[in-house]
């Protein structure tokens, strides 16, 4: 009986089928770090070494703040497996290369452990914890979070002078020789970046084509100027909405699991991005459009979860609803 009680210790027993994969979870944020490198390194080449500094500074505070709060709450240590690398690395790239070394760590706090571990670690979070760190910070210090002019660059972002009918270099925005935060600028970057993340299979393009075909052709119907290709590439180009397509959207915590689910997923952060950038009084919009839209994912999941194998769409609706 000693010996059965034992074995019951060692294994966990689940219903079928049993997947194996080499897959774990370092191995896809690793993956996403080396997917955000162009991009980082672009920012630091076009702002100089203090974006490094910023970057640093998030990247070491999200990570002592998940090792800290490990501890309090006597949970394993989890900094092994990259995340918390991942959220301090993407705070950075949407944050003024200006802004005080004190906010962005304290950014990557307010992301660790109040968006991600308090809700029980990763997996557990129903925000993007970089996102939300970030709206965070532009509540709390707005005039710090957008003061873009730095020695290389004077002047409103693209997008702002685009709103206020100035013109505006599309070329230079592709490259991302512009102003704007650490990671935004870089058009070609940030492709670069997510092309490695579809092609060693950690990303797919169900999110990010939806958003971005369903944002153009809101823009094209409300934005005035109809699908002029110059108008339609300024927009896809600034605001970090390439960034936020690709690399926050597709997040796989906070994103829907159902394949139609990540379509109308897409479609709602494109056409919400689109209200923000072109009724809303600022320019950009991308960051608190996927905030929004990681808080109807549960609603959007159960509308699109499929039926499962020997039930009728009738019988599946009634058993969600609790009816016999």
């Amino acid at each position: 009986m000693a010996e059965e009680k034992n074995v019951e210790k060692l294994y966990k027993i689940s219903s079928n089928p049993h997947v194996r994969s080499k897959v774990t979870t370092g191995s896809i944020m690793l993956m996403v770090i080396i997917g955000l490198m162009p991009a980082t390194g672009f920012g630091i080449f076009n702002f100089g070494i203090r974006a490094a500094f910023v970057v640093a500074t998030c990247v070491a505070s999200a990570v002592l703040t998940e090792f800290l709060s490990n501890l309090i709450f006597k949970k394993k240590q989890t900094i092994a497996d990259l995340s918390a690398v991942v959220t301090g690395l993407l705070l950075a790239l949407n944050l003024p290369v200006t802004i005080p070394l004190w906010m962005a760590a304290l950014g990557s706090v307010f992301a660790i452990f109040v968006v991600k571990m308090l809700f029980g670690g990763i997996g557990q979070n129903f925000m993007n914890p970089a996102l939300a760190a970030r709206c965070f910070l532009l509540i709390s210090f707005p005039s710090a979070m957008t003061a873009f002019e730095t020695d290389a660059f004077t002047g409103a972002t693209p997008l702002a002078a685009l709103k206020a009918g100035e013109e505006i270099n599309i070329q230079n925005m592709i490259i991302g020789k512009t102003a704007g935060t650490i990671g935004e600028t870089s058009m070609i970057s940030i492709i670069i970046g997510a092309c490695f993340l579809i092609l060693v299979g950690v990303i797919d393009l169900r999110i990010p084509a939806s958003y971005l075909i369903s944002f153009v052709a809101f823009i094209m119907v409300f934005g005035g100027h109809g699908a002029d290709p110059g108008y339609i590439a300024a927009h896809l180009s600034g605001g970090g909405l390439m960034l936020g397509a690709f690399f926050m959207a597709t997040d796989y915590t906070t994103r829907p699991i159902t394949k139609w689910g990540q379509i109308f997923y897409g479609i709602f952060l494109g056409l919400l991005t689109g209200v923000f950038r072109i009724f809303g009084p600022g320019a950009e919009g991308v960051s608190y459009a996927i905030i929004i839209g990681n808080l109807i994912v549960p609603l959007i999941e159960k509308v699109t979860a499929p039926i499962p194998f020997g039930y009728t769409r009738k019988a599946f609706k009634a058993q969600q609803k609790g009816v016999k």
